[in-house]
């Protein structure tokens, strides 16, 4: 898989070149931070087909929170026959950390936070109903902690996936988030 540094795909639109940049965040960590001219297309919402259909050959820049979903992302994308698919390194923490241009939105709850508060409360209310209401309950906590081994394992969250899908993670269509050109 070909990777590409913040900087050197900053270059490039710096020097005139029709860059297309999907970002595979969910579209309230879209909302929250993002490339000026990334287009959202979500991870669990990607057809790769869809994305690939007519595509002359020019690179596909895909980027997410730090490259993980992105990673997945072109992978699906690669899968499709289109090799020329490229994960910007380190995503979107890394371009804003090196100071290139962001759009900055309305603040939210990241994901991985709201996977950290989920997965504790589910297994503390295991451990107190394990403990003040039956054995049985300790499954709870097993499960989860099953689940986030599983998670570790295969860089893929189901929780995550999950909350994503939550009516509070989750923002109107814009105008924005339809297809966005470069522009520079």
């Amino acid at each position: 898989m070909q990777t590409i540094s913040p900087k050197e795909l900053h270059e490039l639109v710096q020097s005139g070149n029709q860059i297309e940049l999907i970002d595979v965040r969910t579209p309230v960590e879209y909302r929250e931070l993002h490339v000026s001219f990334a287009r959202n297309v979500p991870l669990d919402q990607l057809k790769a087909a869809d994305i690939v259909a007519g595509r002359n050959g020019n690179p596909l820049y895909v980027i997410c929170k730090s490259g993980g979903r992105g990673k997945q992302a072109c992978e699906k994308i690669a899968a499709t026959g289109f090799g020329n698919v490229v994960n910007v390194e380190g995503g979107t923490q890394a371009w804003d950390q090196a100071g290139l241009p962001v759009v900055r939105g309305k603040k939210a709850m990241s994901l991985e936070r709201q996977v950290r508060i989920a997965a504790g409360s589910l297994v503390l209310t295991g451990a107190v109903l394990g403990f003040f209401v039956h054995l049985y309950f300790i499954g709870l906590s097993a499960f989860v902690g099953a689940g986030l081994i599983f998670a570790g394992v295969t860089d893929t969250c189901g929780m995550g996936m999950l909350l994503a899908r939550m009516p509070w993670n989750q923002v109107a269509a814009t105008p924005s988030n339809s297809k966005a050109q470069c522009a520079t």
